[in-house]
């Protein structure tokens, strides 16, 4: 084809232009000037050519995918006597195809080993916006949105495409812009480098990855010449990272993990490698993701891999990578390094239950892999009766608390959730299953009546309304949408009756953009642990009916009734009586109130306000992964230094008195297992923090370790204290700490199933805002969305918002520091409770260190 007479225009069949001899023989017989192709094309010919420089080519015109460094040094080490120009091109064709250029001569100006897309060519503006649509700062990644002449004016005979990608250009009015969905960031020297596709973002575990990123940093490794990152799912649904990567030498998973590892946060590192010879391209030149070869089989794992032995280890493998949500775990993997905690140990019992395996929670804590912990299992020795339970139970210390407190409205006092399934509920679906929730877990169908000592408790049967649930279909005006949920979740909330019950209570919201299920519970029958076992026979329950099969969750665990019973036993013990002198002790401290900027009490649940930190994902993942290795702590360690600090700090004060509580289901010395059981299980016990601010803060955190690892059986001795033997003894409980604790662990897997994910709709008012507050400062965090969130609830009678900002502020500060410690301590520290010797303090085993190191 002629153009103005001057120039001819070549195309190439796909042998020839796949092939590197063939091509570089036309570009000789043809006597091309300018070449116009992939990067593919670029190191196809610095394969095959001695000397690029004969060819005769002036310019090298690379576009349509990520051009690496790598390919461009290989390409002019082959030019000797004549350079050619290359010109890295960006563009879609909706735009006219190049809408920026970047002129490489030599490696020589860009930050990573992808070279830059350059800058915007004439009569094109290029914009890099935030989800806001604002212009963001350089370095900062965002969307690639294109102005100017070469903007297209749409897809033809697709006029709602068109309204989505061209849309008003607010930076010049009367004009369009088009939305590319490509990631790109300014650099310091005006050029642009693109990071990848929007789409290609993918959530791991509930935390958002930009796969470009990983592959940057992937290909910063000296030794690797090309790489990809994709995500994949396992078996059970679980999406994973794997990467793969081209290589000089005997490149291993290992050393990239160890290179990965100073560069990203831990959550962002492939679970698998695959080392290919040459990636797979398409017809035109471009990456083929999906010829990818699956992992299995070609895997090397990033670290040293014992696969499981036997059939028990291979057990103990699926339950952690369930429960865990991690890929391929060794048995040499560590429970706590793989973001394990108390409650997700908790879990982990339960479902070997299913497998009649037995195990203790403090065997875990001991043997934190699957190798030591598998000699530590047992079978089940009894069979658990999966009969309904009825009849009377006897009140636990936490729900006899309760009803001490004597609150206003005591039946609108509940912890609820809101779900959202895009596709909607089926409401036939909905009943089935609340029905067999309420059939299955027993303690959803307990009532409560005054008697003359007090509430008595009462398991009723099936009879009578087990569950309610209200359908209200609020299709129509949007603006109103959530208002009209948010009123009628709080009716329904409202409504529980503790004599009558039912105490489970439903909401079933249908919305045009799906459905909306609120599940609200009552506090006395439900814990947050309860919730994880709720919403898990929730998800297995619905799947079954939608697949038409019979709704079946797994077996039963001992009842609240056998637990209320036993822990009535254990009250009685001798173990527990000899701690009433530690819990006097604590009893006696005086500790100075805290500061307020009003003196008045603690109160209504209406005067409540709050403020909340949040954690980074890479500070959360930080959190939940590495900072335990320092000082073998757990995550109640750090979170409780930091808010001691914090406290001391704030109140200028240098001990923190706080009511602490934990999830309570404690080895009792009785046969019974709960691991699986509905209730409200939570113990309530007071901790005096000695902080000392002049302190360094490894001792701050060892102190705080020691102290709670003092404290007898988790607290649980307390409330059996305060509530069973203390009034006949004639113990005194006047200790009111003002500050309350509670970190109810991670619910990322526990929500996002993939049938059903977290609402963006709250689920209205869960406690009577006439209900009495019962601390100062109440705090409670959790992890959703890959972040540790902390709320700090206050009275808003007695403090000013920025009174309580500075301490979350403060409590952050104490926080953020101790994690980046921890996790840069390269040793890990041992403390006295580690020993088998019990009585040694912090300072005597430092001595004892000291002199074995002199030796």
């Amino acid at each position: 084809m002629l153009l103005n007479c001057l120039v001819i225009l070549c195309t190439l069949c796909q042998k020839v232009a796949f092939d590197g001899q063939r091509l570089l023989q036309y570009y000789k017989t043809h006597r091309i000037d300018i070449s116009d192709g992939t990067p593919a094309h670029l190191k196809m010919i610095s394969q095959a050519a001695i000397q690029v420089s004969v060819l005769g080519v002036k310019q090298f015109i690379v576009g349509g995918e990520l051009l690496l460094g790598s390919v461009v040094d290989d390409f002019l080490k082959k030019c000797s006597d004549h350079v050619p120009l290359i010109t890295n091109v960006y563009g879609p064709t909706e735009c006219c195809v190049d809408t920026t250029a970047y002129f490489a001569f030599e490696r020589n100006g860009w930050q990573s080993d992808a070279i830059p897309i350059g800058t915007p060519l004439l009569n094109q503006q290029v914009y890099i916006l935030d989800r806001q649509k604002k212009l963001v700062p350089i370095g900062v990644a965002g969307e690639i949105c294109i102005g100017g002449n070469g903007v297209g004016r749409g897809y033809f005979g697709n006029p709602v495409l068109t309204s989505k990608q061209f849309v008003a250009n607010p930076f010049a009015p009367g004009e369009r812009m088009y939305r590319t969905g490509d990631l790109a960031r300014w650099l310091p020297d005006g050029n642009i480098e693109y990071l990848g596709r929007i789409d290609e973002q993918v959530k791991i575990r509930g935390h958002r990855i930009e796969l470009g990123e990983v592959e940057s940093a992937l290909r910063s490794h000296e030794s690797v010449k090309e790489a990809t990152v994709i995500a994949r799912k396992d078996e059970e649904g679980s999406a994973y990272l794997c990467a793969y990567f081209v290589a000089n030498g005997n490149l291993g998973a290992a050393e990239l993990r160890k290179h990965l590892s100073e560069m990203l946060p831990q959550y962002m590192i492939p679970s698998f490698f695959v080392r290919v010879e040459q990636m797979p391209l398409t017809p035109n030149g471009k990456l083929d993701r999906k010829a990818l070869p699956s992992p299995e089989g070609t895997l090397e794992r990033g670290t040293v891999y014992e696969a499981p032995r036997n059939a028990l280890e291979e057990t103990l493998a699926n339950i952690w990578q369930g429960v865990l949500g991690v890929s391929a775990i060794g048995i040499a993997d560590n429970f706590f390094e793989l973001g394990g905690d108390s409650i997700k140990a908790i879990q982990i019992s339960a479902r070997l239950h299913a497998h009649h395996l037995k195990m203790e929670i403090k065997d875990l804590f001991q043997h934190p892999t699957i190798g030591e912990l598998s000699s530590c299992l047992r079978p089940v020795g009894r069979t658990i009766d999966q009969g309904l339970v009825e009849g009377e139970v006897e009140l636990t210390p936490i729900q006899r608390w309760f009803f001490e407190q004597n609150f206003t409205d005591r039946q609108h006092c509940n912890q609820a959730v809101m779900l959202h399934r895009k596709d909607g509920f089926d409401e036939r679906i909905i009943r089935e299953v609340l029905a067999k929730l309420a059939e299955h877990h027993d303690g959803l169908r307990m009532v409560y009546h005054p008697g003359s000592v007090g509430y008595t408790q009462r398991n009723r049967g099936m009879e009578r309304e087990v569950f309610h649930l209200e359908v209200r279909d609020v299709t129509g005006d949007q603006q109103a949408e959530e208002e009209v949920i948010q009123a009628c979740a709080t009716e329904i909330q409202a409504s529980m009756d503790l004599g009558k019950g039912p105490l489970l209570k439903a909401g079933l919201f249908k919305t045009a953009e799906g459905d909306h299920l609120l599940l609200a519970v009552h506090h006395l029958v439900v814990d947050g642990v309860s919730w994880r076992i709720v919403l898990e026979d929730l998800n297995t329950g619905y799947r079954q009916a939608m697949n038409g099969e019979a709704i079946r969750f797994p077996a039963k665990t001992d009842s609240y009734q056998a637990w209320a019973k036993a822990l009535q036993g254990y009250a009685n013990s001798g173990q527990v009586l000899e701690e009433a002198e530690y819990w006097q002790a604590v009893e006696r401290a005086e500790v100075k109130p805290l500061r307020k900027d009003s003196e008045v009490g603690a109160g209504l649940m209406k005067d409540g306000r709050h403020v909340s930190l949040t954690l980074t994902e890479e500070q959360t993942e930080k959190l939940l992964k590495q900072v335990n290795k320092a000082y073998n702590t757990e995550i109640n360690d750090i979170l409780l230094t930091a808010l001691g600090l914090a406290i001391g700090e704030w109140n200028d004060s240098k001990q923190a008195a706080i009511e602490l509580e934990g999830h309570g289901r404690e080895e009792i010395g009785h046969e019974v297992d709960i691991s699986r059981t509905v209730g409200w299980f939570t113990t309530q016990y007071p901790v005096i923090l000695e902080m000392e601010q002049s302190r360094e803060l490894s001792y701050q955190i060892k102190t705080v370790k020691e102290h709670l690892r003092r404290i007898p059986n988790k607290g649980i001795g307390y409330g059996l204290l305060k509530y069973g033997k203390a009034a006949a003894e004639g113990r005194t409980w006047k200790l009111k700490p003002e500050v309350s604790f509670n970190y109810l662990g991670q619910f990322d897997q526990d929500v996002e199933t993939g049938l059903f994910a977290g609402s963006r709709y709250g689920a209205g008012s869960s406690v009577s805002p006439n209900g009495e507050r019962t601390s100062t400062l109440s705090i409670n965090g959790m992890v959703l969305g890959g972040q540790l969130q902390l709320t700090i609830d206050y009275n808003g009678k007695a403090y000013e918002a920025d009174t309580i900002e500075k301490l979350a502020a403060v409590y952050k500060r104490h926080l953020e520091a101790i994690i980046e410690h921890c996790a840069s301590t390269d040793n890990r520290e041992v403390t006295p409770s580690d020993l088998t010797y019990k009585r040694l303090t912090i300072k005597q085993l430092e001595n004892l260190e000291d002199k074995i190191n002199f030796l």
